[in-house]
């Protein structure tokens, strides 16, 4: 679950010539034990590690592979029915294309987080209420959002309407405070590091089998009405 609402706040694609591999280590609380879940990105894929759970995404058609270590099972979802599954999401959360984005705005608070100096920004809506503390002068900033970005795909656009993105971002968020009615969840970079990752990260362990799941039922579409009937 708290690697899935991270996901929340990834929205679009941003095509790269020159990309360099990252990873970064967070630490995740709220209702329970400190986590730490880990991301790796190299290209257009995306690696998130959590618990005994490993997630893998691809940036340009969308698929997402969910690995079960301690099962060595997997589950993959193709772009087409995670596309469906997240406008399914959409349509029971009631958001919709025209869903307008909070205002993010600076409320003047400094506070130093793993060494750097940050500023506080908040953006609020009627069920969740956000707060980044972005650090403008984190070293290579600027370039690690934009793989931020490449390593997204676009098709989160539909579960994150209304919701702010990388693109929104004036900085790196070293720490991001989510409240969900009377739950925190804050998540906390302890590191970035931008050596090469090896291609392996990004695809299944051969002795891992994959589990298939049921096909996601075609959603409802409105259709015109049909053309009344004209008798001679």
């Amino acid at each position: 679950m708290k690697a899935s609402l991270l996901c929340l706040f990834v929205a679009a694609l941003l095509p790269l010539t020159s990309r360099a591999d990252l990873t970064i280590v967070q630490n995740v609380e709220g209702g329970g034990p400190i986590s730490e879940i880990t991301i790796k990105l190299k290209g257009d894929k995306a690696r998130m590690e959590a618990a005994q759970m490993t997630t893998i995404m691809d940036g340009k058609t969308g698929e997402v592979l969910t690995l079960m270590n301690a099962q060595k099972k997997f589950v993959r979802i193709s772009g087409d029915k995670a596309k469906a599954i997240a406008e399914m999401a959409s349509k029971y959360s009631g958001t919709t294309a025209s869903t307008e984005k909070p205002k993010l705005t600076a409320t003047g608070r400094k506070e130093t987080v793993n060494g750097y100096e940050t500023e506080e920004y908040v953006w609020e809506t009627p069920k969740l209420k956000a707060s980044y503390w972005i650090a403008p002068k984190y070293p290579d900033g600027a370039a690690i959002i934009k793989q931020l970005q490449a390593a997204t795909p676009t098709l989160w656009n539909d579960i994150a309407k209304g919701m702010l993105d990388y693109h929104d971002l004036p900085g790196i968020a070293l720490r991001t405070k989510i409240r969900l009615g009377n739950k925190d969840i804050t998540s906390t970079i302890v590191s970035i590091k931008q050596d090469p990752l090896s291609d392996a990260d990004f695809t299944v362990p051969e002795d891992f089998q994959e589990l298939k799941i049921p096909n996601v039922p075609d959603m409802p579409r409105d259709k015109p009405a049909p053309a009344p009937s004209v008798k001679p």
